[in-house]
């Protein structure tokens, strides 16, 4: 028994330091924090922006009633809490989500700010978790569940009290590694569903479809469009490389791990650059932030920086029980990194999705599929009475999709229009498949201004229209010098023109559950 204990101790001693090999990661730490604080402030920001409008009470999908069925299916909001831990079940008013927003936002600052514990990482872990499991589709995107993992790992990377850049506790190597690991099953996940997915990842032209057709454009996507087929081919191959290959070099010698390492930064720098993927990119960058050791931050840091670092190892004192704590976190990550290992080796592959009820060991991917066209939907309305040929129709502008062709593409990269981006897939289905965009329709003809609120602009500036229509286009970019940005064909209705009175609305608002 005293052997055992002993090798125990030695476990906790040895999984508490840093790697024991210079140079260490105490800047690693410090710059990874500080991105993951960029990454959360992203997130609690649209919750207070646009969380009231999208899940809120007389929201476009209310949380309230969300829960109100889970628990009705399930027998109770114990058993709904069990199957979807959430803090909200307590209050899913729009009190309880600005209040959580603005939480938030505040530790999310302290955290950018250079000051990180684990206590305040705990608190945003939590309410990211209480967030998406409510979020419903607003909040089913993939990075949403990769932001939980992420900074669910970076908790154990932290003392637990002492919140200071450079805290005397060392970060343990075994966190590092597991971010490591994370990085990992990013790469590959996104990798493998490509390769099983779109032809065109095989035949090394998505890259000619992807920059137009891509969720929401920025200004430099039509310059990436634009480029010789050659070079999508190229871009196509450098992906592969990237997500496929380079993983295998993260667990090497540190020559390969940087290599590797400064590979993937590069890919998410361009997708950066070249689209606007919410903080999908941002996020991604922090477990690939752990293959860089101190002896490349101490290059690239300003000096007085790395003077704070080195003081701080210098006077560093390990814990046995943040070590222990962290051969334990270690076991339970291998352990729960078997079904989606198991996933990814499927020939029946899925993404972004996680196999426990806390999503802290998940499944990635992306763009799996590539579609060829862009679909838009374009929402408009008038005041007419009567729906004549001569009637005026005046279009909605959204934040960030398409509309207006003389409209630039927007920057929003690492903020996210949740609604903007659900309005992308709606254009590939029907309103049976999306009855979230018909309530919109119904906010839109009550001028709701929460709605309104998620907007770019309204043409009736806050007054009601007498009916809304909502028509499918094709959208490309203009040729290069165009006056425009977009050229767009109308390819027929999508929503035929609704008033607030019409039954056929009031009857499906009615069996949806939403206030007619």
């Amino acid at each position: 028994m005293q052997e055992l204990l002993a090798a125990l101790k030695r476990l906790a001693d040895r999984a508490a330091r840093d790697d024991p090999a210079a140079p260490g990661h105490w800047l690693s730490r410090f710059v990874l924090l500080r991105l993951l604080g960029l990454v959360y402030l992203m997130a609690f920001a649209t919750l207070v922006n646009q969380g009231p409008a999208l899940i809120g009470e007389k929201g476009l999908l209310p949380a309230v009633g969300f829960l109100d069925d889970v628990a009705r299916q399930l027998g109770s909001r114990a058993a709904g809490f069990a199957e979807l831990p959430s803090l909200f079940w307590l209050s899913a008013s729009d009190g309880a989500l600005r209040a959580a927003g603005f939480i938030g936002v505040v530790l999310s600052l302290v955290v950018l700010a250079g000051y990180a514990n684990a206590l305040i990482l705990m608190v945003l872990c939590a309410l990211q978790i209480s967030v998406i499991n409510v979020g419903q589709t607003f909040y089913g995107f993939g990075w949403e569940l990769q932001l939980v993992e992420t900074g669910f790992l970076c908790i154990f990377l932290c003392p637990l009290f002492d919140g200071r850049p450079f805290p005397r506790r060392p970060p343990s190597v075994v966190v590092v590694w597991l971010l490591r690991w994370l990085a990992v099953r990013i790469m590959w996940g996104a990798g493998l569903i490509k390769l099983r997915g779109d032809s065109c990842w095989r035949d090394l032209t998505c890259l000619d479809f992807h920059f137009e057709t891509q969720p929401i454009p920025n200004p430099l996507s039509p310059l990436f469009h634009a480029l010789p087929g050659g070079a999508h081919k190229v871009g196509v191959v450098f992906n592969h490389l990237v997500e496929l290959a380079a993983p295998f070099f993260v667990f090497g010698t540190r020559r390969m791990r940087i290599a590797a390492g400064a590979a993937m930064v590069a890919l998410q720098v361009i997708l950066i650059g070249s689209g606007n993927l919410s903080f999908l990119n941002w996020l991604t960058l922090v477990p690939i932030l752990a293959c860089f050791d101190d002896g490349l931050w101490r290059r690239l840091l300003p000096a007085r920086l790395v003077a704070r670092s080195d003081s701080a190892r210098d006077a560093a004192t390990p814990s046995r029980a943040h070590g222990l704590t962290a051969a334990v976190l270690g076991v339970v990550i291998v352990a729960l990194s078997v079904p989606p290992v198991l996933n990814m080796l499927s020939g029946a592959q899925i993404m972004n999705t996680s196999f426990t009820r806390l999503p802290i060991v998940n499944t990635y991917g992306a763009f799996g599929s590539v579609g060829r066209e862009r679909a838009q939907l374009v929402f408009e309305g008038t005041r007419d009475e009567t729906i004549t040929p001569q009637t005026q129709w005046l279009p909605y502008e959204f934040k960030c999709q398409p509309g207006d062709p003389a409209r630039r593409p927007c920057w929003m990269s690492p903020y996210h229009y949740r609604l903007d981006w659900l309005l992308w897939f709606a254009a590939m289905g029907s309103p049976r498949d999306y009855p979230w965009a018909v309530h919109l329709v119904a906010k839109l003809l009550d001028a709701d201004p929460a709605t309104l609120g998620l907007l770019g602009a309204d043409p009736f500036h806050g007054a009601p229209p007498r009916h809304i229509r909502v028509d499918l286009y094709r959208y490309s970019f203009a040729p290069r010098g165009s006056k425009v940005w977009w050229e767009r064909t109308r390819l027929g209705p999508w929503l035929p023109p609704l008033e607030r009175d019409n039954q056929e609305l009031q009857d499906f608002l009615h069996n949806e559950g939403w206030s007619p």
